[in-house]
């Protein structure tokens, strides 16, 4: 059974269409490629319709903006529309009609999987997360919150999300490349190794500050990465 996520790009120049076709493959996404309006309406208004579309707005026939629109008027499946058209109404009215995200020709391919990949995750429906607690730290996922011994500790979205990997990983000491593939997969264009120095560094202080022994809650193991020490458990030699 493929439970591959089903992304389907509109759009008629076939080269823009091939090297996308690649990428999100490559991505591990299964992806299908219409050339018109018509083609893409059959497939979106059809009865397994793609969990995405890449929709490009100038399409010969049926035009993507009209294209969004009758998709929009039966279901919300997640668009991505693309566009050479740089105007700002034009962008407006896209993101008026439903459109979720919106991309400007000339774009880099590995761009549009990464907005693909933060639509889905957008868009998908979670069941509420439970608490992560390891005694005296606890982190609710459903309200991005951090408290430590019952005091709210202010993260930004990075360090929460930083926090909370290196806690699911806790038996294990992640790189700074593992970190940045599982903490911000989807958001690392603006991101390096030093990014993830300069993350650690600030969600150590943080965590420092709000304790009141004073206790790392993150060990450096040098030249290997990063690992969560809660009070008393002293795992990475």
């Amino acid at each position: 059974m493929n439970n591959k996520q089903r992304i389907l790009i509109v759009e008629d120049e076939i080269d823009i269409g091939n090297v996308l076709l690649d990428y999100l493959r490559h991505a591990g996404y299964s992806a299908e490629h219409v050339t018109d309006g018509q083609a893409a309406l059959d497939r979106l208004l059809g009865s397994t319709p793609p969990d995405l579309a890449v929709l490009d707005v100038m399409l010969p026939g049926i035009d993507g903006l009209e294209v969004l629109r009758q998709t929009r008027r039966v279901g919300d499946t997640p668009v991505i529309l693309v566009t050479a058209r740089v105007e700002e109404v034009d962008r407006l009215i896209g993101l008026e009609l439903g459109a979720d995200d919106y991309v400007c020709k000339p774009f880099s391919p590995r761009e549009v999987v990464a907005r693909v990949k933060t639509v889905l995750r957008r868009r998908k429906p979670s069941a509420p997360h439970a608490p992560l607690d390891t005694g005296e730290l606890q982190l609710d996922d459903n309200l991005s919150q951090v408290t430590l011994y019952g005091k709210p500790v202010p993260l930004t979205q990075r360090e929460y999300r930083l926090l909370q990997t290196l806690i699911e990983h806790r038996d294990r000491i992640l790189s700074r490349s593992q970190i940045l593939e599982m903490a911000y997969d989807e958001d690392t264009q603006d991101l390096n190794e030093r990014s993830v120095d300069s993350h650690i560094k600030n969600l150590r202080k943080k965590l420092r500050t709000a304790d009141r022994s004073g206790h790392d809650w993150i060990r450096s193991v040098y030249g290997v990465g990063f690992a969560f020490e809660p009070p008393g458990s002293y795992t990475f030699m």
